[in-house]
Order: structure tokens, then sequence, then C-alpha cells
């Protein structure tokens, strides 16, 4: 029997990437998008042109659309990845991510409870619930991590209103015996990471900056650490310059897993018996410094220190300085592992973004 899913959210890293794993298990696949004047299909080359993929617009603020679609297509699965999930920008515009990320839940429960309680809900929760919170282990090892018994403490209107979603989705499981689910994930990203987010703006960088240097193999650059950019001269005499990296808190630690792992979890959880919560991460942390390390050595330049400027406007209002969990539950009950190492996942992106790389427009010092 061919199963039906909803993705909500499709148009993103996350959604993209389950919309394959789905149509490659011969789902068929409704992804449903925001009404948008611009193409937001960029990351679904590789399934639009598939029979069985469909795409319709909706918006989980609007309820009407929500009850349209759960009830016009009775989906096996459903699975909620849309969010406004930019942390930063939680806090500059807290009223829409609360409308988005719990309200937007809340019409999802509700179209389900009163339209196709057959579905199984899957919700993208956070590790940023957690906020600054943390388990240490009792074992002497003084080793630290979140799993699903941590106590959550979030620190942003972002990981609140997530939270707030993670609670109605316990209550509907709970009240209404809906198979409703939630995913604690960690950071994960790729190729597909949207460019605001930390990773993403590193490799970013690094492949225009490739892109630029190589095409001026006879520049010498002077670095100046008061300077936002990275200045050269040709020995033709022409005056080159590259804004340098912007970055804030360097040393906050993440655990960062590939986002190809991650959705393989979700599909994972909805093919339980029970509903249940999972925390699916690497269970390794390493601090934005580390990525820095990697991603740079990997166009061979060790110290690059000359080439980010911190900038104190880039912290967030309340920090989150370590997450960095714990999979056991996962690996025990759903028998998922991940399989992409942090090194293979910054290598990728990496050399995704030199690929891409366009030509920066060079600036004449004045």
């Amino acid at each position: 029997m061919i199963k039906t899913a909803i993705i909500l959210g499709v148009t993103g890293q996350d959604g993209s990437h389950l919309a394959e794993l789905l149509l490659e298990k011969k789902y068929k696949v409704i992804g449903v998008k925001r009404r948008s004047s611009t193409n937001t299909l960029c990351r679904l080359d590789k399934v639009v042109v598939n029979p069985d993929f469909s795409i319709v617009e909706g918006d989980v603020i609007d309820p009407s659309s929500i009850n349209y679609l759960v009830n016009s297509y009775q989906p096996d699965e459903l699975f909620n990845l849309s969010a406004q999930s930019h942390v930063h920008t939680s806090f500059q515009q807290p009223a829409y991510t609360f409308q988005v990320n719990t309200v937007g839940v809340l019409n999802i429960l509700e179209a389900v409870r009163n339209y196709s309680p057959q579905t199984k809900v899957y919700q993208a929760s956070t590790s940023e619930l957690w906020g600054s919170n943390y388990t240490i282990a009792q074992d002497g090892s003084s080793n630290k991590y979140q799993d699903e018994d941590t106590h959550f403490a979030p620190n942003s209107p972002y990981a609140i209103a997530k939270l707030a979603s993670h609670h109605l989705v316990r209550l509907y499981r709970d009240a209404y015996n809906l198979f409703a689910c939630s995913g604690i994930l960690h950071n994960h990203c790729g190729p597909r990471r949207g460019e605001e987010f930390v990773t993403r703006k590193i490799t970013k960088w690094i492949g225009q900056f490739k892109y630029w240097k190589d095409n001026h193999p006879d520049a010498y650059f002077i670095f100046d650490k008061n300077d936002i950019y990275i200045k050269g001269r040709t020995q033709t005499n022409v005056s080159l310059e590259f804004p340098k990296l912007r970055l804030g808190n360097i040393d906050a630690v993440r655990d960062w897993s590939h986002a190809k792992d991650m959705v393989r979890g979700m599909w994972m959880m909805l093919q339980q018996e029970k509903p249940k919560d999972y925390v699916l991460c690497s269970g390794i942390g390493h601090s934005v410094r580390e990525f820095l390390d990697i991603s740079f050595s990997y166009i061979g330049i060790k110290d690059w220190s000359e080439y980010v400027v911190i900038d104190p406007c880039l912290y967030r209002p309340c920090e989150v300085e370590f997450l960095q969990g714990k999979y056991n539950l996962a690996k025990k009950e759903l028998g998922w592992e991940p399989e992409i190492s942090f090194k293979e996942l910054v290598k990728e992106m990496v050399d995704y973004d030199i690929k891409i790389s366009t030509i920066v427009v060079d600036k004449k010092i004045v």
C-alpha cells in the first residue's frame, strides 16, 4: 500500500532531504510551501520532476488552509518542519516567531484531531529547548550532555515558542490519543543550510574568498586587525579588498550532524507502534572555532584569525554556550545512529561553496 505524506516546510533544508527520502521509499509526497512571488524551490530540483511529488500552497498560521490540506489528503504521515528557525531573528520578531512556531503547531494538531485522527504527526523540536541546562554524567567523568531526561530551560523567544509546541504535541498525544511525537534535534546542516546560519555563513565566505584569491594569483595581502577588509595589491599595482568574515561567539559549542542523518531519524520515529519523543544528535560537541579550523584548513589556511572579525552585534542577548546530546534512546529503540562524521560534513559544505561561488567584484582601496 502506497503511503501519503505531507511535508510542511518542504522548501527548507530538512524538507528537501526528507522529500527525497520518502520518494525513495515509494511514498506519495505533498510538499507545502507559503505563497511567494519569487522561486523558493531551489532545493527541490531532484524531486519536482517526480510524478509522486506535488507542491501545494499553505501556511501554518492560517488554520483554514491547514484544515483543507489535512481533510483533502488524509495523509498517513505529516511532518511539520515549518518554522521561523533563526534564533537571533526571534529576539527581533518574537510575536511572529510565536505565531509560526506555536500557534502554527496548534493549528496542525487541531486539523489532525478534527479531520484525520489516524494521521501520524512529526513535530520538529530543537536542542535550544535546553538553553543553558545540561545533565552531568554520574560515572565520575564530569561529562555533560542533554538527553530526554534533561530539564528544559529555553534562552530565546524561538526556544520558548518551540517548547510550548513541544508540550502541545505531548498534550494532544495524551488527551486525544493522536500519534504525535517530537524529535529533539541538535544542530544539523549541510550544503542546503540557509546562508544566515553560522556554519553556512563560514563555508560560503570561504568559497567566495578562494574564488577571489584564485583570480588574483599575483596579489599580496595586507592585514590590519582594526580593518574590516583583507587588503591586497597585485604586482601590476592594482589595489584590491575583500570583506572579512564577521562572526559572533566562536566559543559556543554545538553538536552538529548532517541533515540527511536527521531526516532518516524523523521517518523512523513515525514507523514505531507507539509515539515517543527522541533526541537525535552526533553525541560530540564542537565549537564554532573548531568549525573554522577545519573549514579554513581545506583551503590551506592554518591561522584564520587575520581573516575573521568578532562582531559584538552578532552575540545573542542571552547566549547558549553548550549543546551536546546523547542519542542512547534513539539507538536502542529506533536503531538510529548518525552515519556522516563532523569532518565529512564540513568538507562537503566547503567543497559545495567553492564549487558554486561566483566572482566577487573587487573594490579599489581609496
